[in-house]
């Protein structure tokens, strides 16, 4: 890793939390109007978006070089993986909490891509890992073998004088990792009250970079990955809800109560307890997601109940049928265009806050590869994201173009395959247009983004769901059968582009009722 490109002084978080109490109303920012239900994330793998100079990876410039099309396409907001570097590929175990990656650019970089996408009227968030550290972060460099080090308390020690550090998440000690590396990971002491204000601190110097209480050069939200109460079940850093995460929360809302935070609740459940004691705003609706990519009726009827069950009033889930830690849904066993679509309208238009993983609108394919035991395996669901039909294309984030590796060689983005901006902007049928489509019309129909949910009693094949809100009504129609089905409830033509009411198997359509 190259010299980091250091962030900010921390000084002048530390002087906006001190003084918190006095802090000056903002300057509004384009994005403060738009409220969560009128959210559409876009999930970004910043390694693989788009290549800006030549060097293979993905980076800054190119997520600018991106916004257009991601306006266009009906995004509002995108959520980025982490920027602060790492020797990891990926980023989640962090060498230096205060920079970014030099392989994405710099700061000041960074603070171009915050104001263009301020400018566009989007919002911004990003992805914190904050429980582990490599071991190459300065904390414990400098700290191993030295109790006198001023960051000895911010990591769990087991061996006398610092000898010993603890294990990282899921018990790693040393990860093997791309591109035939090794590092170790380990974890922080989530108790400390140093390491507490030092976060503190961090989190806020993103929300407002100088200290001056105008947040349009800072974040909008915080993903928090791997969100625990018991960190990894071990029974060392408990209670964390309570004496580390709220309290980081309320600080960073004392200065901006607009802040997001999004919780990726650990067990990949509903995510009620992350709502209400960890006080998130969101969580990721892992169920309904499962749900949806069975084709099942009865699952997904019993995870949509679930899910508005488990959200309290004044909080929301992220709707999303693939992410970075899964195969793509394309990838699926039994997947067809007509699934791909059903999939794709079931996961805008159900009740709460879409999610798409980048790619996805093109039905980009990919499926961990379990032959391998280190991060390669998911290199296969993080290809570079397909602007031109030629793979090699200059702008392709190909980071990990590699010929003896089965995961080049046997990539999943070919040539002249269909699956690119190129090959499906101009088709009204591709998949890119349908998902162009469904989103517009969440856009202008607030009853398909805000409105109620309800399902309605229905022949045994088909799902039908309403969503209403003043006066304006929805019938979403979905086929969850191998055989046609004729639907005889209320509406007129199909806002989806289909051809009536009989519904082909796995097909899905639309009726506004009024």
């Amino acid at each position: 890793m190259s010299v980091l490109t250091r962030a900010w002084p921390l000084a002048a978080a530390a002087t906006l939390l001190a003084s918190c109490a006095s802090v000056p109303t903002p300057a509004p920012q384009a994005s403060a109007a738009l409220a969560p239900s009128d959210e559409v994330f876009y999930h970004v793998f910043n390694r693989s978006l788009r290549d800006s100079d030549g060097d293979g990876h993905g980076d800054l410039q190119g997520i600018i070089d991106s916004l257009d099309y991601l306006k266009e396409l009906g995004v509002t907001s995108i959520l980025l993986t982490p920027l602060y570097p790492s020797a990891f590929y990926h980023n989640y175990f962090a060498s230096d909490f205060e920079g970014i990656d030099p392989e994405y650019g710099t700061m000041e970089d960074y603070h171009r891509l915050v104001a263009e996408v301020h400018k566009r009227g989007m919002k911004i968030y990003l992805d914190q890992e904050i429980q582990y550290v490599a071991y190459d972060h300065p904390w414990y460099t400098q700290s191993l073998g030295n109790p006198a080090s001023p960051y000895s308390d911010f990591l769990v020690w087991r061996g006398p004088g610092n000898t010993q550090p603890d294990e990282g998440p899921f018990a790693i000690v040393v990860a093997k990792h791309w591109p035939d590396l090794e590092t170790g990971i380990t974890t922080l002491n989530m108790e400390s009250p140093e390491l507490k204000a030092y976060f503190d601190r961090y989190f806020l110097s993103w929300v407002d970079p100088n200290g001056d209480g105008d947040f349009s050069d800072g974040v909008d939200g915080f993903r928090i990955d791997h969100m625990m109460d018991n960190l990894d079940e071990r029974d060392m850093h408990t209670n964390l809800f309570a004496e580390f995460w709220r309290p980081l929360f309320d600080k960073v809302r004392a200065v901006n109560p607009q802040v997001i935070f999004i919780a990726e609740q650990s067990d990949w459940g509903y995510g009620e307890d992350f709502l209400t004691r960890g006080d998130a705003d969101y969580v990721f609706a892992f169920p309904l997601r499962e749900a949806i990519r069975s084709f099942d009726k009865a699952k997904i009827v019993e995870a949509i109940r679930g899910t508005a069950n488990a959200t309290p009033q004044g909080k929301h889930q992220l709707i999303f049928i693939e992410n970075h830690d899964m195969n793509r849904v394309a990838s699926d066993e039994g997947m067809t265009p007509t699934r791909l679509r059903t999939a794709a309208a079931l996961g805008i238009l159900l009740q709460g806050t879409p999610l798409l993983y980048y790619g996805q609108e093109l039905g980009m394919h990919g499926v961990q590869d379990m032959r391998f035991e280190t991060d390669e395996k998911d290199i296969g669901i993080r290809e570079a994201f397909e602007w031109e039909a030629e793979v090699e294309a200059p702008i392709h984030a190909n980071w990990y173009r590699d010929p003896s590796k089965s995961y080049w060689t046997d990539k999943y983005s070919q040539s002249h395959d269909g699956i690119s901006v190129e090959e499906q902007d101009g088709d009204p049928d591709s998949l890119l247009n349908f998902y162009r489509r469904l989103l517009d019309l969440r856009t202008k129909h607030p009853a398909l983004s805000r409105g109620s949910l309800e399902v309605m009693e229905s022949a045994p094949e088909l799902l039908v769901v309403e969503r209403k809100l003043d006066g304006e009504r929805f019938h979403l129609v979905a086929n969850l059968s191998d055989r046609m089905v004729n639907y005889q409830g209320p509406g007129q033509a199909d806002l989806l582009g289909g051809s009536g009411r009989a519904l082909a198997p796995y097909d899905i359509a639309l009726f506004k009722l009024n």
